[in-house]
């Protein structure tokens, strides 16, 4: 495993584990299969876990896990105050001890303001008083660095990053958002303030490995190097030295596996000129078939009319890099074959969605335009003999 320090000297997995995408059974996490996938990345040399209040099972399950294999000396946790519930500091100091409570621990490692989106709302827990709150964690050791995960454009990511002494900050980025939200721009601000930079979304939600048009998948195997698909989306980061964590939502052994592997042998200006230029090359086909910008992040969930917007999302999009008839399979499966409708159709266009989705999407737009592309006459007439047969 190869490390890169964060502002303070410490050193840190140049792999982080995204802990919002365990696998579920029943609705509740899968503890045994996640334990073995967490362990096999700590024995990897992986020492940066990131979750959040707001990851339904994900703090109480990682407290769990680390709890019971004696690790957490080896390990640092990174959870994430879901400041848009708050209402007061009391409120926050509560939200702050159940985390505690949940992971097991006294202390968070690297503690996140979820998701600022503007100065404005920064300013908001600033009058709250989160100032003082955040000084007292640091002091007393509960917390050790405070940072903030960000969503929205470049401009107010640097206005954001003056506001205050952080330690470190969390942007989406990846090869095919290289100029949106924060962005390269924002990276090599963050770098310039000498703050450390996490990355999420590398993949964008599993969009560069399973969403791929064949025609950026015939580009990527077109390299001097051997890379999967995700190698690409890995390395491409890894190779900005601005870059200091990549989290992956791993939730196979498999994967674990081959992205420690990666890794491994991961460096700074490891990529050449001409796989630069493989990449861009795959950015502009994948442009070329996508239909909405959706990363699969879910924070647009749940629908209060059980709409399952990013599921919908993945068909739409699939059926225009991949083929309509690609695309109907996978959404028949995740779709027709539930008893509870997840429709485009339950959209009662309520907007709740649209108020938390970090890319901005309207969502409820594209709902009825994915519902005209994916549930035509030839879906209905099955989901409805299937939906018929599922009551016999």
């Amino acid at each position: 495993m190869q490390y890169r320090n964060d502002k303070h000297g410490n050193p840190l997995s140049i792999l982080g584990y995204g802990c919002m995408r365990f696998t579920q059974q029943m609705g509740k996490i899968n503890i045994e299969k996640t334990e073995k996938e967490l362990l096999a990345a700590i024995d990897a040399g992986v020492n940066y876990f990131d979750t959040a209040y707001i990851y339904p099972g994900s703090e109480a399950a990682v407290g769990e896990i680390f709890e019971r294999n004696h690790v957490r000396d080896k390990v640092n946790i990174a959870t994430k105050l879901p400041h848009y519930l708050m209402k007061d500091l009391d409120g926050i100091e509560k939200t702050f001890n159940e985390e505690l409570k949940r992971l097991r621990t006294d202390h968070i490692d690297y503690y996140l303001m979820h998701m600022l989106t503007d100065l404005p709302t920064w300013q908001r827990l600033e009058a709250l008083g989160i100032r003082d709150w955040i000084r007292k964690k640091m002091d007393s050791g509960a917390i050790r660095q405070i940072g903030f995960s960000y969503h929205g454009n470049a401009d107010m990511f640097c206005k954001l990053v003056d506001a205050n002494d952080w330690d470190f900050c969390q942007i989406q980025y990846n090869y095919l958002d290289e100029t949106s939200q924060a962005g390269r721009d924002g990276l090599k601000y963050a770098a310039s303030k000498g703050i450390p930079v996490v990355i999420m979304e590398p993949l964008r939600g599993g969009r560069l490995v399973n969403g791929l048009p064949k025609s950026a998948l015939k580009l990527l195997s077109s390299g001097d190097t051997p890379r999967t698909p995700a190698q690409w989306a890995f390395d491409w980061l890894w190779n900005q030295p601005e870059v200091t964590v990549v989290l992956s939502g791993m939730n196979s052994l498999e994967m674990v596996q081959d992205n420690t592997a990666s890794a491994d042998k991961a460096y700074a200006g490891m990529l050449s000129e001409a796989d630069q230029e493989i990449l861009q090359k795959v950015v502009k086909e994948i442009l070329s078939h996508m239909a909405v910008g959706c990363t699969g992040c879910r924070y647009c969930m749940p629908c209060p009319k059980n709409v399952d917007i990013p599921g919908i999302f993945f068909a739409y999009n699939m059926a225009k890099s991949q083929g309509l008839l690609t695309a109907e399979k996978s959404y028949f499966m995740t779709s027709a074959l539930r008893r509870d409708s997840t429709s485009p159709s339950n959209c009662v266009e309520c907007g709740k969605c649209e108020k938390h989705c970090p890319q901005h999407i309207e969502i409820r737009k594209m709902l009825k335009e994915a519902g005209k592309t994916l549930e035509n006459p030839i879906y209905k007439a099955a989901a409805y003999v299937t939906r018929k047969v599922m009551k016999l």
